[in-house]
């Protein structure tokens, strides 16, 4: 199998398949399998070079030389990253972040893909989400193969819309189910037409993504953030608002869920979603090894 070699300086690919971004990717040998959209790849990541083999693929040859494109498409190599990690507030915090995930990308993940696996996120940990995206799947993806192992490519709305509730609660959705089943109808007809969503402003399209079932504030924000590329989106999980009520506002007693999300637009700017992931993943990965450092001072 052929090895396509992409230059890939100032990115960690563990690290942002790792980050809560994407629950798909599985460790491989030296690297990872998963797909992007329909195909199958494997990764792997020697120094500033991706090493990746490709799946099977029936597509023409010009889609197939297309290929090594939606990789460098999908895991945001154009970002400007060291100007973008440059323009985060300078304060302990964030720097902590900055410095522990550096290389981390923001993914540009397929609009429907994200959509659903931020539907069943709800009141979820990383690993159960991984459980029922890898459930969703394998029930009802496609079966394709690479490198010897068998991976399954994200279900469409069409394929969910005419499935059950009752088919999709045995994959953990639990209640998730029915509203990723109401969902997949509302993007399958037409009546959602995500793609051409990305033509709206920032406030339509939160508007639009709230109006679907199961998607809040939280989860239109990581939609918007790492399925339509809007780069200020910050979505304030439990994570995140532990992180800044701890060390940004210790000493307020009270802070709404407002003047979280209004401090989070001002303070961390317009790559605010990528600071947001950045002080997530810091948080999940440290918080178990040390105890919480002391807020910021500016803040109280």
């Amino acid at each position: 199998m052929d090895v396509t070699r992409i230059d890939a300086p100032g990115f960690d690919l563990a690290i942002t398949l790792n980050s809560g971004q994407v629950f798909h990717w599985e460790k491989f040998g030296n690297g990872f399998v998963g797909t992007i959209g329909e195909n199958a790849i494997y990764l792997e990541q020697p120094g500033d070079i991706l090493k990746v083999r490709f799946g099977e693929t029936p597509k023409p040859a010009r889609e197939t030389r297309a290929l090594p494109k939606t990789v460098t498409r999908y895991f945001a190599l154009d970002h400007p990253l060291e100007e973008i990690c440059a323009s985060f507030p300078r304060d302990p915090v964030m720097n902590a972040a900055r410095d522990f995930c550096r290389g981390l990308r923001i993914i540009r993940q397929p609009k429907w893909e994200c959509l659903a696996a931020f539907i069943c996120s709800s009141m979820k940990q990383v690993a159960h989400i991984r459980q029922i995206s890898r459930a969703l799947r394998q029930r009802f993806g496609e079966r394709k193969e690479i490198c010897g192992h068998e991976v399954f490519s994200f279900p469409s709305p069409g394929r969910l819309a005419r499935t059950s509730e009752s088919r999709l609660r045995k994959c953990g959705l639990g209640y998730r189910a029915k509203n990723l089943l109401a969902t997949a109808k509302r993007v399958a007809s037409g009546e959602a037409a995500l793609d051409s969503w990305s033509a709206l402003s920032e406030r339509q399209l939160r508007e639009q993504l709230c109006e679907l079932p199961g998607v809040g504030i939280k989860v239109a924000n990581c939609v918007m953030l790492f399925a339509y590329e809007r780069i200020a989106a910050f979505p304030i999980d439990v994570w995140i608002e532990r992180v800044l009520r701890e060390k940004y506002f210790a000493r307020k007693r009270k802070v709404t869920g407002q003047m979280l999300a209004d401090f989070a637009a001002n303070y961390f700017g317009p790559h605010g979603g990528y600071a947001q992931q950045y002080l997530f993943h810091h948080a999940r990965m440290t918080r178990k090894r040390k105890p919480p450092s002391r807020a910021l001072d500016q803040f109280d």
